[in-house]
C-alpha cells in the first residue's frame, strides 16, 4: 500500500495550520510590532501641490476646481482624496511581508451598508477603486489615521481619537485570531450584519446602525428615479419616457454620441456577469443616460448614470464609472493590468462578503469602466458625526470588517501567528495614526492656502 500525502485541490502546496502560525511568529523577529511606529512622511513623498496636479491628469478639466474645492473642505476630506499620497509615504516603511488583497483606500468613510441579493442589510468595505495586492499594514494604517481625522472633525478629544485608532487595530488583531480558529466555510461565509456589533462590543452603535439600515432599505432605484427623473413626451417615437432632470454641474445630460457609446459599452458589460445574471439584465431596456459627479477622489472622472425600465413600472439605475490605475500600484511596483475595471471588480468580489450581483466592467471610447447598481439598498454611518464612545465603537467595527476582508486572500493563521501574545501593535499604529493625521492637516492647509491665493483653482459648493 502506497504512502498518502495531503494535497491541494488547486495544485499548490498545503502547509500544516501550525506551520502557518509558526511562520507568522517568525516574522515578528524580522519586523517587530514596534517597527510600525514610524515617521509619517516617507522619502518618496512628492510635494502636496505636485501630487494634486499629477492626480488631476486625465480628469475632465472643467471639474478639477470642484475636486479641489471638495478636498479643501476639511483635513478628512483632503485625506479621502489623497490615497496616492499616503501610499508614497508608506512605500519603504516596515512591513511583515504578508500580503492581502487591499481595499487600497480603507478610510473610515469607505465602510458602508448595502443589501445582499436576498435583501439582508450588511456592512462592509464599499470602495475598491484602489484595490491591489499589497501589505495588510497599509489598509490598517489608513483606517487608523482616518479615525483620528474624522474624530477631530467631529470634536472628539485627542485621547478619544487615539483610543479609536488603537481599538481599530486591537479589533483587527482579535478578529484575525478568532477567524484563524474557525472552520474555513464558517469564516468565509460569515456575513457582517447587525450581529457583528455585539461580537466586537460596539453596542453604542446599535442606534446608528439601525437608522442607517432603515435608510438603506428605502434607498432604491425607484427612489432615485422618482427624485431625479420626470416623464416627457418623446416627439421622435410619440411615446412618454423618463428622462433625468439636470442639476448642473452634478447631473447633466450627455450628447447623443456619448449616450450611444455608453449603451454600446453596456452591451459588452453583460458578458462580464455570471450567466444567470446576463439573462436578468437582458430583460431591461435603456431609457436615458446622464453624466453625474461622484465622491471626492473620483471628481473629474467620467461617470454616468443609466436609467433602465423593467417589469411594469420597475426602474433600475446603473452607474458606469471610469476606472483608472490604482494610486498604490506604482508604489508597490506592480505591473500594469489589462483592464482597470476588471481589477476593481475582481478585488470587490474577492474581498466583500456579498458583492453587487450586477457588478461588472466594460470599455468605452478606449477607457476602462466599472458598472454597478447605483445607490440600491445603500447607506452609511458618518464617522465625523460620532461622539467619543461611538467613534471608538466604530473603530472596533471597522477593524473587524477589515480583518474579515483580508482573510479572504491572506490565511488568518499567518497573521494570527504574527500577532500572537503581543498588544504592542495597537499602540504603535495608534501613535503613527496621530502623527499621520497631523501630516494630513498640514497637507490640507498647504492646499487650502494655494487655493486661497489663486495658485490652484478651486470651486466650493453652496
Amino acid at each position: 500500500m502506497g504512502s498518502w500525502t495531503e494535497r491541494s485541490l488547486v495544485g499548490t502546496e498545503i502547509a500544516d495550520p501550525e506551520e502557518l502560525s509558526a511562520h507568522g511568529r517568525s516574522l515578528r523577529d524580522e519586523v517587530p510590532p514596534a517597527a510600525h511606529d514610524h515617521e509619517a512622511a516617507g522619502p518618496r513623498r512628492p510635494g502636496v501641490l505636485e501630487f494634486v496636479e499629477a492626480s488631476n491628469s486625465g480628469r475632465l478639466p472643467e471639474l478639477v476646481p470642484l475636486r479641489t474645492g471638495r478636498m479643501i473642505s476639511s483635513p478628512f476630506a483632503f485625506f479621502r482624496g489623497a490615497a496616492g499620497l499616503m501610499a508614497a509615504d508608506l512605500a519603504g516603511a516596515p512591513v511583515s511581508g504578508l500580503s492581502a488583497q487591499l481595499c487600497g483606500d480603507a478610510h473610515a468613510a469607505n465602510f458602508g451598508l448595502y443589501g445582499t441579493p436576498e435583501g439582508q442589510i450588511v456592512m462592509d468595505i464599499n470602495d475598491f477603486d484602489e484595490t491591489v495586492p499589497g501589505p495588510w499594514e497599509w489598509d490598517l494604517k489608513r483606517l487608523s489615521a482616518s479615525l483620528v481625522l474624522a474624530g477631530r472633525e467631529g470634536g472628539v478629544s485627542e485621547s478619544g481619537c487615539r483610543e479609536a485608532a488603537e481599538d481599530a487595530v486591537k479589533s483587527y488583531r482579535r478578529t484575525i485570531r478568532e477567524l484563524a480558529e474557525l472552520p474555513f466555510l464558517r469564516s468565509w461565509n460569515a456575513l457582517p450584519d447587525a450581529s457583528v456589533l455585539s461580537k466586537v462590543k460596539a453596542h453604542d452603535l446599535i442606534d446608528e446602525f439601525e437608522e442607517a439600515a432603515e435608510k438603506a432599505r428605502k434607498n432604491t432605484s425607484a427612489k432615485v428615479s422618482a427624485k431625479w427623473t420626470r416623464r416627457i413626451d418623446d416627439h421622435t417615437t410619440g411615446l412618454r419616457r423618463h428622462r433625468f432632470v439636470e442639476d448642473p454641474p452634478i447631473l447633466r445630460h450627455v450628447e447623443d454620441d456619448t449616450a450611444d457609446a455608453v449603451i454600446a459599452g453596456l452591451v459588452s458589460y453583460v458578458d462580464t456577469l455570471r450567466e444567470s445574471r446576463r439573462n436578468l439584465i437582458a430583460r431591461y431596456r435603456v431609457s436615458d443616460v446622464a453624466f453625474r459627479v461622484v465622491g471626492t477622489g473620483s471628481v473629474g472622472l467620467r461617470s454616468y448614470v443609466v436609467l433602465l425600465h423593467g417589469n411594469a413600472d420597475e426602474d433600475l439605475v446603473l452607474q458606469v464609472k471610469e476606472a483608472r490605475p490604482s494610486a498604490l500600484a506604482e508604489h508597490l511596483d506592480l505591473a500594469p493590468v489589462p483592464h482597470e475595471g476588471e481589477r476593481i471588480v475582481h478585488g470587490a468580489r474577492l474581498v466583500q462578503a456579498e458583492s453587487d450581483i450586477l457588478l461588472g466592467w466594460t470599455r468605452i471610447d478606449g477607457r476602462d469602466f466599472i458598472v454597478r447598481q447605483f445607490r440600491n439598498l445603500k447607506g452609511d454611518i458618518d464617522p465625523t458625526e460620532l461622539r467619543r464612545d461611538h467613534l471608538d465603537d466604530y473603530g472596533r467595527l471597522a477593524g473587524a470588517l477589515l480583518a474579515r476582508a483580508h482573510t479572504r486572500s491572506l490565511h488568518p493563521r499567518l497573521l494570527a501567528g504574527y500577532f500572537e501574545g503581543d498588544e504592542a501593535l495597537d499602540e504603535a499604529i495608534g501613535r503613527f495614526a496621530i502623527r499621520y493625521a497631523d501630516q494630513a492637516e498640514a497637507d490640507h492647509a498647504e492646499l487650502a492656502a494655494a487655493a486661497k491665493n489663486g495658485a490652484v483653482p478651486a470651486e466650493t459648493e453652496d
